[in-house]
């Protein structure tokens, strides 16, 4: 008798344990799995004028944003409705770089260099990504000058080897109001693209690059598929990266000159049809299985500048 009563309480006890267990285990898995925010995309030159004019002469008009605190460099941005922005950056006085980080790629006209990803915790990502293996720096303060005086200040950690935001995104917080940093563009607003979907990076090696975002960020194995003119291709369903290693062209002389980094931005249609007509776009190919067409890369000084988005048509 005694053992039978002794016997119920015990397997609640165990049952309870089970749940809590399972429970745990799911938080925990949960909590590895790193969701993305996509802050912005940049494209650095050696003269912001010329930069913003090409950006204009495609129908996307860039507002003058400031000097960075470096003292070195300037900056403009398209910002997006959905909070997005793409980024101009090149040197306040032409040809002098030295200060930057991003002073190799300021020898070109104009070149995609960086992204980034915003966060509200950056000391705790800072110290997941330490757990997980990952080189990142500490945090370092960044800031600019806004043409009406207002300053505007930013925390930065660079994840990973390279530039920052050459493979891994940067990382930044906001010090003050985002609002201050960026607002959508009188160009973007009610335009058929809404902000940055995807930026676009030329590897070395695809496997290598697929494990370095796995570990970081905690994510499932991607899907892949071969486009001609780009080589093999690596997408994180739902996360803003699709990853290229280079089959020659274009794509392998980035990867050689500049390194792993940024070889393309990609936009996100809420009207894929309108996006093509007023941009003009052209090269449609099927990406993922979504539609991908591109800005003129002439006019845009050889950066590459796509729409992906849904063709009902």
């Amino acid at each position: 008798m005694r053992r039978g009563k002794s016997s119920i309480p015990g397997r609640f006890w165990f049952a309870a344990f089970l749940i809590l267990f399972f429970s745990l285990t799911a938080v925990a898995q949960q909590a590895k799995t790193v969701v993305l925010e996509l802050d912005h995309t940049s494209i650095c030159g050696a003269n912001l004028d010329p930069l913003r004019q090409a950006l204009t002469d495609v129908g996307l008009t860039p507002d003058f944003g400031g000097p960075h605190g470096n003292g070195v460099t300037h900056m403009a941005a398209v910002g997006f409705e959905d909070g997005t922005y793409l980024e101009l950056i090149a040197p306040v006085k032409p040809g002098v770089t030295t200060g930057s980080e991003w002073s190799k790629f300021m020898g070109e006209d104009a070149v995609t260099c960086a992204w980034a990803v915003g966060t509200n915790v950056l000391l705790q990502e800072v110290d997941r990504l330490k757990k997980a293996g990952i080189a990142v720096t500490e945090p370092t303060r960044g800031s600019r000058k806004r043409p009406d005086g207002m300053s505007v200040e930013w925390m930065r950690d660079d994840v990973g080897s390279g530039t920052p935001g050459s493979v891994l995104p940067f990382l930044i917080e906001d010090q003050t109001p985002r609002a201050w940093r960026v607002q959508t563009s009188a160009s973007a607003q009610g335009a058929p693209v809404s902000g940055v979907e995807n930026v676009v990076i030329g590897v070395s090696n695809l496997d290598s690059a697929i494990a370095l975002f796995r570990k970081a960020y905690g994510w499932s194995e991607p899907i892949t598929e071969s486009q001609k003119d780009w080589g093999k291709m690596a997408y994180f369903p739902g996360e803003p990266v699709i990853l290229v290693a280079p089959n020659g062209g274009w794509v392998s002389d980035h990867v050689a000159k500049f390194g792993e980094s940024p070889v393309a931005i990609l936009l996100a249609a809420r009207d894929f049809p309108a996006a093509v007509k007023k941009y003009k776009l052209s090269g449609s190919k099927t990406w993922f299985g979504q539609k991908v067409a591109w800005f003129d890369a002439g006019k845009l000084k050889g950066v590459r500048l796509g729409v992906i988005g849904s063709d009902p048509r």
